[in-house]
């Protein structure tokens, strides 16, 4: 990364990324006007806005504009050195084939180990190790989801003031369960992705659910016997009960259920019991090899493969170097480097689990006739960003440089140590949901234009990508990795800084903001099954 400074106050800059690039953005707060010198002596000739390219050389029509030593697009008319870059002067390249892909071909160095760093957990009895101490409650279907919001805020009123070792009592919501085709191949994928998400390490192995009745996604189904592990061995072998019987269902067309009441009473008598199990744990010193965390962006610019994702990219390092869970998704936002991803795929077998799902991925947008160029949002071209080329090669550097050494596909349970490929679409509410059911215990979220996102059941460390926005949302980002483009810090400094975060974090030393604030966005499942 080449940062180019004059030698007066708050000079004019630019930052590029390799020194093949053609173009570069700019990085002043407000942009730059024209007529704006820089101190390599290139003018600017037009307005450029802040995080916006600028041609650092004459481009000639149908000439390549590279960024990241990447093709980003082929100029459709001449562009002068000095001239503001934006999508309409862009024609995005074809998306990169799944052939002939290098396969495991890059072996980087063996980074010695991350040893010492330990955070106060949760123990589970599967094993896992839970950031929070959280009572979830499952729903079969949607339409209940309004008797349990409802007994929800009574639970949090009246009975977790009982239980001071209880974080938080959450109901799983989601749109799915009926009025779907519940056999179709595909609906494997929202069954167990809630499936997954009922089991996550932060809701201590209690498994709560509420059902309608009717519903094509009958509890049963849901969570098989022998899916939910035994909270306490010793109990069921005093009663002669089998695991089998352990799921806890309170079904609202139950004809013990006369009056919405008392569907409210039976819910809360069920939530108290599982309440009174979880507020006898007790945090214990854990190493960092059981984080498992999930790193995504939303609402990106340009400045988020320049400050905020390299540094979260240099922190997984060091989460993989401790021994720890790292998963990276967003199959739109990284197909575009499907070939930086294979080669670093750790055998010929994990390279080719990623060429699966982004084939079937691209089957599936064929089959709702979308291309790959509707990923760029309207927010993401202001912030800079003209194609999804140009954002994936920002995505990407979230993943660090460790080998990817797994692959799971939607809705699907980590069961791996070190860097991982979680296959999701990119929409930051499903993605989240996937990457709860795939077991993460912390969360990291990069965002430039700027978002509340927030989830109920695991924390997320908000880190933004711009000093503007970490000033202006002073009170909702965690990170200010924007400090890096500024020249105060180093990739490296923030990455340690997010490192040591997210130890405190896990062990509930400190609140990230939507903790604070409980911004909790809804779980949103995918289901590329057709409805009914």
């Amino acid at each position: 990364m080449d940062m180019r400074l004059d030698a007066v106050a708050r000079p004019p800059l630019y930052i590029t990324m390799h020194e093949r690039d053609n173009v570069a953005i700019v990085a002043n707060d407000g942009g730059l006007p024209a007529g704006t010198a820089f101190a390599s002596g290139l003018t600017l000739r037009e307005k450029v806005p802040q995080a916006h390219k600028v041609a650092l050389v004459d481009i000639p029509e149908g000439g390549e504009v590279r960024r990241y030593n990447v093709t980003i697009g082929f100029a459709l008319k001449d562009i002068a050195a000095g001239s503001w870059v934006h999508e309409r002067l862009l024609k995005m390249p074809a998306a990169r084939g799944l052939e002939g892909l290098p396969i495991a071909t890059v072996k980087p160095p063996e980074m010695p180990p991350l040893e010492g760093f330990t955070f106060e957990g949760f123990r589970n009895p599967d094993g896992s190790v839970g950031t929070r101490n959280i009572l979830a409650i499952t729903q079969t279907v949607q339409c209940v989801a309004g008797v349990t919001e409802f007994a929800v805020d009574r639970i949090k009123k009246e009975l977790l003031p009982r239980f001071p070792n209880v974080d938080d009592v959450v109901a799983l919501e989601h749109t799915y369960g009926c009025g779907v085709a519940i056999d179709a191949p595909d609906a494997v994928v929202p069954i167990r992705t809630l499936r997954n998400i009922s089991l996550n390490p932060n809701f201590g192995g209690e498994v709560m659910v509420v059902s309608l009745g009717c519903e094509k996604l009958q509890p049963e189904r849901l969570l098989p016997p022998g899916t939910i592990p035994l909270i306490d061995e010793r109990n069921v072998a005093d009663v002669g009960e089998s695991a089998d019987s352990k799921l806890d269902v309170v079904c609202l067309q139950d004809d013990a259920h006369v009056g919405f009441m008392s569907m409210i009473e039976s819910i809360m008598r069920q939530a108290e019991e599982h309440l009174e199990r979880l507020n006898t744990r007790q945090r214990e010193t854990v190493p960092a090899s059981e984080l498992v965390v999930g790193v995504q962006c939303g609402g990106s610019d340009a400045f988020s493969g320049v400050t905020a994702n390299p540094a979260v990219g240099f922190c997984t390092d060091l989460l993989v170097r401790a021994g720890a869970t790292v998963m990276f998704s967003e199959v739109t936002e990284v197909r575009d480097g499907i070939d930086q991803l294979t080669s670093r795929a750790t055998t010929p077998e994990v390279a080719d689990a990623m060429i699966r799902e982004m084939a079937w991925y691209d089957a599936y947008l064929d089959k709702g006739r979308v291309d790959r160029s509707a990923n760029t949002t309207p927010g993401n071209k202001k912030g800079g960003l003209s194609n999804i080329v140009e954002k994936a090669m920002g995505s990407i550097v979230k993943s660090g440089s460790a080998p990817i050494s797994g692959v799971i596909s939607p809705g699907e349970k980590v069961k791996q140590k070190g860097l991982i490929y979680a296959a999701t679409p990119a929409s930051d509410f499903i993605c989240g949901t996937l990457q709860v059911a795939a077991g993460i215990n912390l969360h990291v979220f990069t965002t430039g234009r700027g978002t509340p996102y927030g989830l109920a059941e695991v924390p997320v460390i908000k880190v933004a990508t711009r000093s503007d926005l970490a000033r202006r949302w002073h009170d909702l980002m965690d990170v200010n990795a924007g400090r890096i483009a500024d020249g105060e810090v180093s990739i490296e400094e923030v990455g340690w800084e997010l490192f040591r975060l997210m130890l405190d974090v896990a062990s509930g030393r400190k609140k990230t903001w939507a903790e604070q604030w409980k911004l909790h966005n809804a779980l949103v499942l995918f289901n590329p099954a057709p409805v009914t």
